[in-house]
């Protein structure tokens, strides 16, 4: 688990199922992934993110509210081999929109990548997103994050006119 003045990144519980469907099936949220997804997809997700968590140690972590113990999303790390930038660790967080802009994304990300550096010897950790969310990109901005542009890329799932599909890669070095 870790822990920042405001959150708890820690494991998924089955408790968790309504309210991760909740943010996962909310159309703000699913308007910068490629569309806002049903509970059983919601709860694949969940499967196949504690299925990492248990293979890793480490994932894409529940974040909880440390005020009132409310999910309010996932942050954290993975192994990413799939993307075109892989393989690397990727960096990343979802977030309900009711938690989003209060630099709850930015606290979080911040903690998580420290926490790579202090248990992965790796050269850098990555994380991207598509070119128009503005948004995300400051939260890889304000956490020390630089673009890569030699690595941005295509979002392979994504058809070629969808509007999300160009996707922009920032790197954070080992300090």
């Amino acid at each position: 688990m870790i822990e920042t003045a405001r959150l708890l990144l820690r494991p998924w519980r089955d408790a968790d199922r309504p309210a991760f469907a909740a943010i996962n099936g909310d159309p703000r949220v699913g308007d910068w992934l490629g569309g806002a997804i049903d509970r059983a997809a919601s709860d694949a997700l969940m499967d196949r993110l504690q299925a990492q968590i248990a293979a890793d140690g480490f994932g894409f972590w529940a974040a909880e509210r440390r005020e009132d113990g409310r999910l309010v999303g996932m942050i954290g790390l993975r192994r990413q081999a799939a993307a075109p930038p892989a393989p690397c660790l990727e960096l990343g967080w979802r977030l309900s929109p009711e938690a989003q802009g209060g630099g709850l994304a930015t606290e979080g990300a911040k903690a998580a990548l420290a926490w790579g550096f202090a248990h992965h010897d790796v050269a850098e950790i990555l994380a991207w997103t598509a070119q128009t969310n503005v948004r995300s990109q400051a939260v890889m901005r304000r956490i020390g994050m630089a673009p890569d542009p030699s690595r941005d890329f295509d979002h392979p799932t994504l058809a070629g006119d969808h509007p999300l599909r160009r996707h922009v890669v920032f790197a954070a070095r080992r300090p």
